[in-house]
């Protein structure tokens, strides 16, 4: 909205009008734009530190570290890691909920792994991949409250309880990591997974949906996110793990209602290139930053991204050209809806947070508010 206003009391915006309106404590943005904050709903780590290094210290670092992109709420992602690695992570989660971390929000973790299918884990680490068992996770699941969402691949032994626990909980359920089959998708549909962990990226492949020779190929978990309109997913849209044509294809099958931007951030965001864990200190699986990604020591595959939102916002609308609010969209309202805090998160309406992000013509931060408050400038 050209020549707009927007009013904010208590943290909260309080108006949304056109023309300019009288007041003491006015901020014109000069021509830029003023966006919904970014949230990430798929993020693991930034400037030197990852969430499941299990700190306080961590989750301040890493959440200031993205707020920096624009992202003014973000779901801490686990990785694979041990049972004990995995309840610190927790427990952190439990402490920074909705609290002031001197960054982005925190309204709810995604537990992501270690439930995967071995031979889909990519970067993660392999010792600990394993399949949900009860014994465990009704551990996990004692911090129901702080568990926004929950990844399974639903081929595996005891997915459907998993799952099932998870809904009992309002605990949102994704599948991925994963080689399912079609029909597997569809069962885990029935269970109450509602999204898909990054599309195209650790997906069945090809060779392993051919039966036999004399069998016609199968689909798997792409087809079946691509075709259920019950299902949501994400893109990483950094430039290097999806190419322009596998974006549109996305955003034309999904719309932008039902498909989110997600960084899958690791710790080497902002930081030089090098060698760097993807995951826990104590167990991590080294991967290299080169190219403005990351990628395994033996070049073959990627590591996850390296990025900010604010990247992923920009590159998104440059390489498909669809529509800027509509990219906004993806990275502010649709993840909001995704994780069940639109209400209060997500886009510039009347009695929402006030967090908003400013960008220039370029699409670049120039300021970030958190509740009202400016908290960064660039």
């Amino acid at each position: 909205m050209p020549n707009a206003h927007v009013e904010v009391h208590d943290g909260r915006v309080r108006a949304v009008g056109a023309g300019y309106p009288f007041g003491t404590q006015n901020i014109d943005l000069q021509g830029d734009y003023l966006a919904p904050g970014f949230i990430d709903l798929h993020v693991h780590g930034g400037a030197g530190h990852d969430f499941m290094d299990g700190t306080e210290e961590a989750f301040r670092v890493v959440c200031t570290a993205h707020l920096r992109h624009g992202t003014t709420s973000l779901t801490p992602t686990t990785t694979v890691a041990r049972h004990d690695q995995h309840l610190t992570f927790l427990e952190c989660c439990r402490r920074f909920k909705n609290r002031d971390s001197r960054g982005a929000r925190v309204p709810g973790a995604h537990f992501y792994g270690p439930y995967f299918a071995l031979e889909a884990r990519g970067c993660h680490p392999g010792d600990t991949v394993r399949a949900p068992v009860e014994e465990e996770f009704r551990q996990y699941l004692e911090f129901a409250e702080c568990i926004n969402r929950a990844t399974v691949a639903p081929e595996l032994p005891g997915a459907e309880t998993f799952v099932r626990a998870c809904r009992e909980r309002s605990i949102g359920c994704n599948a991925g990591h994963s080689h399912a089959t079609f029909e597997q998708m569809e069962a885990a549909l029935s269970w109450g997974v509602t999204h898909v962990d990054h599309l195209f990226c650790a997906m069945s492949d090809r060779a392993r949906l051919r039966q036999s020779q004399t069998y016609p190929m199968r689909g798997g978990v792409m087809e079946a996110t691509l075709f259920f309109d019950a299902l949501t997913t994400e893109v990483i849209a950094d430039g290097k793990h999806l190419t322009r044509e596998l974006l549109l294809l996305a955003y034309k099958i999904k719309g932008p209602d039902r498909l989110a931007l997600v960084t899958d951030c690791n710790r080497a965001l902002d930081m030089p290139d090098g060698e760097y864990l993807f995951g826990p200190k104590d167990g991590g699986e080294p991967i290299v930053k080169r190219d403005g990604v990351g990628i395994m020591p033996d070049g073959e595959s990627l590591a996850s991204s390296v990025v900010g939102m604010d990247h992923c916002v920009r590159t998104f609308h440059q390489l498909t050209g669809v529509p800027l609010p509509e990219v906004v969209r993806m990275a502010s309202l649709t993840p909001a809806r995704i994780a069940g805090v639109d209400k209060d998160l997500g886009s510039i309406e009347t009695g929402k947070c006030a967090d908003f992000v400013v960008l220039d013509r370029e699409l670049r931060v120039r300021a970030v508010y958190l509740a009202g408050q400016l908290v960064h400038t660039a």
